[in-house]
């Protein structure tokens, strides 16, 4: 594999099918680079539990396939039609020697949510690190296809949902605890054709730094992950076929991300290696500025 960060990785994904619903990796053609073959553990989360909502493909199978090498137990929370991928990810973090632990069901619910950290404290013993990485992507041409039951949809995943887990989980997390956020540069960059996720995002990034100065002082940190347009299932279902086969060209980089390079950030915010970070938004955009 070459390190030049321009060709590492595919710079087109061509003849790459539409999906609808929530997306499945095994109905992709060019699958994503989960750090399968190439993530390594350095022990950085030994001993811990984790809990990754859409933790069953995409960044959230990376981030659990990084942290099971790392030395953590894993939750993940998923939707029931994403079983296939999330029995995938299960496999990944067992052959790390990790339990994991399989929680379906959807976001929206309130109880799901309550629930979510319940049987993960329960079962795995506690919980010491929270990923809420699951969202909702929709498309919107204009204001006039702006859906509201869509749009309300969007908030409840992708906002609501992670303000409930973070109130469940406190009060389980000792110091030393960490709730890392997965927000967006399109917080920033806010596409006009993605106004609604954009403003979701847009409400995680603040969410981030509110809740860091809520629970710093009880020594959980709260930290935030920015992708840019990275290869995942979601991308089939929210793009047309042309649009896949150049995602990412725009970028300084002048590519797609993968799965495998958000890890590394989301292991930094949960681990030791980033004590002094709290209320920040890590970008991995490919060079587009988010600041």
């Amino acid at each position: 594999m070459t390190n030049d960060p321009r060709t590492s990785q595919p710079t087109s994904f061509p003849d790459e099918p539409q999906q609808s619903g929530s997306g499945l990796v095994a109905e992709m053609r060019t699958k994503p680079d989960h750090g399968e073959d190439s993530y390594v553990g350095k022990g950085l989360l030994k001993g811990r539990v984790a809990l990754i909502t859409g933790g069953d493909s995409g960044i959230g199978r990376a981030v659990a396939i990084a942290y099971a090498r790392e030395g953590a137990d894993v939750a993940i929370s998923y939707l029931d039609e994403e079983q296939v991928d999330a029995d995938e990810t299960k496999a990944w973090v067992e052959k790390a020697g990790q339990r994991c632990l399989q929680l379906p069901g959807d976001l929206r619910d309130r109880d799901h949510c309550t629930a979510l950290i319940a049987r993960t404290v329960e079962e795995l013993g506690g919980i010491d690190v929270l990923v809420n990485n699951a969202a909702a992507q929709t498309i919107n041409e204009g204001l006039d296809t702006v859906d509201d039951d869509e749009m309300q949809a969007a908030f409840a995943t992708n906002v609501f949902a992670m303000i409930r887990l973070a109130k469940a989980a406190a009060p389980h997390m000792a110091p030393g605890s960490a709730i890392v956020n997965t927000t967006s540069e399109q917080a920033k960059v806010s596409a006009k054709n993605m106004i609604v996720y954009a403003a979701t995002k847009g409400a995680i990034s603040t969410l981030t730094i509110g809740l860091s100065n809520l629970l710093a002082p009880q020594g959980i940190r709260v930290n935030a992950v920015a992708p840019g347009p990275i290869w995942t299932p979601i991308q089939p279902i929210a793009k047309s076929p042309d649009a896949l086969e150049t995602l990412g060209q725009d970028t300084p980089i002048g590519r797609a991300g993968q799965p495998a390079e958000l890890a590394p950030a989301y292991v930094l915010l949960a681990s030791r290696e980033g004590s002094y970070m709290s209320g920040a938004v890590v970008a991995v955009t490919g060079g587009v500025p988010i600041a």
